[in-house]
């Protein structure tokens, strides 16, 4: 049987995810997208070229080069060029950090981030501020660990160790206190609407802080190798993301009296979480193999909306935007996408 080439001019339908980081796989969907024989056409990511990894004359999936730039995404085959499909990048704002959770972002849109370290490393800087300018500057140092944060309805950011269990309190100078202690392995922290914090011990255990800072376990839960990250939604469940060794993990609702429940299952190794204000849930995870940030509707249907290797949080920024957390630093996306807002107001 002969095969058929498509021979006329490469044209592009729709391209998969529409954001990326560099590094990050696009699915480029279209016809005439492969040239004749065996060789691989070309992708263009502004004046870069992108790397091929699968080409049929349907589909392209390629990578993001870095250097790539938000704009148009063009195909060549065969000296003909396709039309112009546009894909976001998110651009680098900061490196040579270690966030293990979401970053946190104050009324006044600094950024907040950890130099997490490895379990009982201590590092020079725990916490970094960085201003509007994408300047960073040394805000907590004494600290083993850190790994979850949230602002508090006193402006103060709550951040928990993992190392000793204890979640500190730090005031908008960088003066840390003590706020809570035994909390095992502590990691992701959020707070309700009434100022109750949670944190997560990721052996099993959700408890709840009062303001009075009384403290009792408020859900059990399955342990994690990792991290539990939590976010509440504007109904007042607690969403709770912890990593297993299966590569089929899950996401859970917590109802305010602490049933615990199978929001969404089949993403691999879930991580940070938030909220936009239609009350879709986005997860740093992997969703059919691919890594980036996962939209999760109320209806529990997925989609994979960013591409991007090694993401573990995200925050959403003013304007539309997202800070975009990975193992090694932080990104900044342009979004048509409004975050709730999950700053207590003071």
């Amino acid at each position: 049987m002969a095969l058929l080439h498509s021979h006329g001019e490469p044209h592009i339908e729709n391209i998969e995810p529409r954001c990326a980081l560099p590094g990050g796989e696009v699915r480029i969907l279209g016809r005439g997208l492969r040239p004749p024989g065996y060789r691989r056409p070309e992708v263009r990511f502004g004046e870069v070229d992108g790397s091929v990894v699968i080409s049929s004359n349907q589909f392209i999936v390629a990578r993001v080069p870095p250097g790539a730039t938000s704009g148009g995404v063009v195909v060549a085959t065969n000296g003909h060029r396709s039309n112009t499909h546009e894909v976001r990048v998110a651009a680098s704002i900061a490196d040579n950090l270690h966030p293990v959770a979401n970053p946190a972002i104050d009324h006044e849109g600094n950024i907040y981030v950890t130099f997490s370290g490895s379990r009982g490393q201590k590092v020079p800087v725990a916490i970094y501020r960085i201003d509007d300018s994408y300047t960073a500057k040394p805000f907590v140092t004494e600290m083993m660990n850190p790994t979850g944060m949230a602002f508090g309805h006193d402006g103060s950011l709550y951040v928990s160790s993992r190392y000793d269990g204890t979640v500190y309190r730090v005031s908008p100078n960088g003066t840390m206190t003590s706020y809570a202690e035994g909390m095992g392995v502590a990691t992701g922290i959020a707070l309700d609407k009434e100022g109750g914090l949670y944190v997560g011990d990721r052996s099993g255990t959700i408890f709840k802080i009062g303001r009075d800072r009384q403290i009792f376990v408020f859900a059990t839960m399955e342990p994690s190798v990792a991290a539990y990250h939590l976010a509440f939604n504007e109904a007042g469940d607690l969403y709770v993301s912890g990593p297993t060794t299966s590569s089929y993990d899950a996401v859970y609702r917590v109802d305010p009296q602490g049933h615990v429940e199978v929001f969404y299952r089949g993403l691999g190794r879930p991580q940070g979480l938030a909220f936009d204000t239609k009350g879709n849930l986005y997860v740093a995870a992997s969703l059919h193999g691919q890594r980036g940030i996962v939209r999760i509707t109320p209806d529990h249907v997925a989609s994979l909306v960013v591409s991007g290797q090694d993401l573990v949080g995200l925050a959403f920024a003013p304007n539309k935007s997202v800070v975009l957390a990975t193992n090694g630093g932080l990104h900044h996306l342009a979004w048509d996408i409004a975050g709730r807002t999950v700053i207590p107001p003071h």
